[in-house]
C-alpha cells in the first residue's frame, strides 16, 4: 500500500466520526466568546485520543499539541468554534437547540474536521518529526476576535507555519480554492451622528436639517472610493444603516450613520478615515450642523504567504487532481485568521461545501445556510496530509 493510500485509509476510518461531531456541534452552538461548552467537548474529545498535551489559554479555547518522532518545525492548524445571533430555518434532524443561535458559517465543520485530523495524526505521530499545534479558536466572529487573544497568550509561540480553512458553500463540493497574495480585506467599522436642529416640518427654514446633511455626506462618501483611491488598490465604502426621524411632519435633531470599509492595503486603510472625516467636516459645517465620528479598525487583511499557499495547491493536486483546483478571486469578506501571520508564515484556502442538486445554496449567515458534509473529509484530507508534508 503506497503512503498516500495509506493515509487515505486513515481518513476514511474517521468520516463518520467527523459527521457526528459535526452534528452535535450544530446541535448546540454557540455565541462568540460563550463557547464553554463548546470548548468542554473540544478538550474532551481530544483527551480521549491520547498522546495530545492539552491545554486552555482562555475559558472558551482550546489548544493541543501533538509531538513527532524527534524535535524539528511546528506546524499550527486553526479551526474557529463559534455560532451567530440568527434563529436557524433548515429543518435539518440535528438543527440548533438554542434559540437565536445558529452555525451558520460553517464553523461547527471547522472544528469536526480538526478533530478528526488530530485523531488521525495523534495515532501516527511516528510519521513526522516536530510539532503539530492545534488551535480551537473562539470568538472569530465579533472583534477584537479570539485570534488575537490567543496570540498574546502565547500560542504561536515557536510556530514556523500555520494555515487554516473555510468550508464555502458558493464553491462546489470537491473543489479546493486557493487565492495567492491578498485574500480577505480588513473590515475596519465606522459610527457617525449627524447632529442638526429639529423642528417643524412645515417650516425647515427654522431648522438645521440633519437629514438633508447626512444624505450629502452618504453621496459624497462615495467619491472616496471613485475619485480619492488609488483604482488598482481595491477598496469599499459602504453605509449600511441610516437611522433619523420618528414622524411625516418633524424634522429631526440628529441621523445615526453606520457602514464598513474594506480594504487590503494598509497605507490605503490609515487613509480613508482622514478622508471620510474631511467630506463629514465640510459637509456639516456648509449646514451649521455638527457631527461625532467613531472609527474602528478591525482585523488585518490576510495575505496569504505565496510559499505556502504553494504548497497547500500542490498537495490538493496530488490528493485530488488538477481539475479539483479553483484559482478564486480575493473577497471583501473578514477573518482574524490574520492574526496568526503576523506572527509565521500562513495560508488560509477555502473547501467547497456546496451543492446544488441537494438544494445546498445558501449563503454564508442565512437562516438557511448548510453543508454538504462530504466536504468534511476533504478538509480532514487536506490537514493530515500537509501536517506529514510541512513536518518533513
Amino acid at each position: 500500500m503506497t503512503i498516500a493510500n495509506e493515509r487515505s485509509k486513515w481518513i476514511n476510518e474517521v468520516r463518520q466520526q467527523v459527521i457526528d461531531w459535526r452534528r452535535h456541534l450544530h446541535e448546540n452552538p454557540e455565541l462568540s466568546f460563550e463557547e464553554e461548552k463548546t470548548a468542554d467537548f473540544v478538550y474532551n474529545t481530544l483527551e480521549s485520543f491520547g498522546g495530545i498535551e492539552l491545554s486552555r489559554p482562555t475559558k472558551t479555547s482550546v489548544v493541543g499539541k501533538i509531538n513527532g518522532i524527534s524535535p524539528g518545525k511546528i506546524l499550527a492548524i486553526r479551526a474557529d468554534m463559534d455560532a451567530l445571533p440568527i434563529e436557524e430555518k433548515t429543518g435539518l434532524p440535528f438543527a440548533s437547540k438554542n434559540p437565536g443561535v445558529m452555525h451558520a458559517c460553517g464553523h461547527d465543520g471547522h472544528t469536526s474536521m480538526l478533530l478528526g485530523a488530530a485523531k488521525v495524526l495523534s495515532e501516527n505521530r511516528t510519521g513526522f518529526s516536530g510539532e503539530i499545534r492545534l488551535i480551537f479558536q473562539h470568538g472569530e466572529e465579533l472583534f477584537p476576535g479570539g485570534a488575537e487573544e490567543l496570540v498574546e497568550a502565547g500560542v504561536m509561540g515557536g510556530v514556523d507555519f500555520v494555515i487554516g480553512t473555510h468550508l464555502w458553500s458558493h464553491l462546489e463540493v470537491g473543489k479546493i480554492g486557493i487565492v495567492y497574495g491578498p485574500m480577505m480585506a480588513s473590515p475596519d467599522t465606522f459610527l457617525i451622528t449627524v447632529k442638526g436642529k429639529g423642528g417643524h416640518a412645515a417650516m425647515p427654514h427654522n431648522t438645521v436639517d440633519s437629514i438633508a446633511t447626512a444624505a450629502q455626506f452618504v453621496t459624497n462618501v462615495q467619491h472616496i472610493v471613485s475619485r480619492n483611491i488609488n483604482p488598482l488598490k481595491p477598496a469599499v465604502v459602504s453605509v449600511a444603516k441610516f437611522v433619523s426621524g420618528t414622524t411625516h411632519n418633524v424634522i429631526p435633531g440628529t441621523v445615526d450613520i453606520m457602514g464598513t470599509v474594506r480594504t487590503f492595503d494598509p497605507e490605503v486603510r490609515k487613509e480613508i478615515p482622514i478622508l471620510m472625516e474631511r467630506i463629514l467636516k465640510g459637509i456639516t459645517d456648509a449646514h451649521g450642523a455638527e457631527y461625532d465620528f467613531e472609527y474602528q479598525f478591525g482585523y488585518r487583511a490576510v495575505i496569504n504567504d505565496q510559499d505556502i499557499t504553494k504548497i497547500i495547491e500542490e498537495i490538493a493536486v496530488d490528493v485530488y487532481g488538477e481539475e479539483a483546483i479553483e484559482h478564486m478571486d480575493p473577497a471583501m469578506i473578514g477573518e482574524d485568521f490574520s492574526a496568526y501571520q503576523q506572527v509565521a508564515k500562513g495560508a488560509f484556502f477555502y473547501v467547497g461545501a456546496g451543492n446544488a442538486q441537494k438544494g445546498i445554496t445558501f449563503p454564508h449567515h442565512h437562516e438557511r445556510f448548510a453543508i454538504d458534509e462530504d466536504a468534511l473529509e476533504k478538509g480532514v484530507s487536506l490537514f493530515v496530509h500537509s501536517a506529514f508534508k510541512f513536518l518533513e
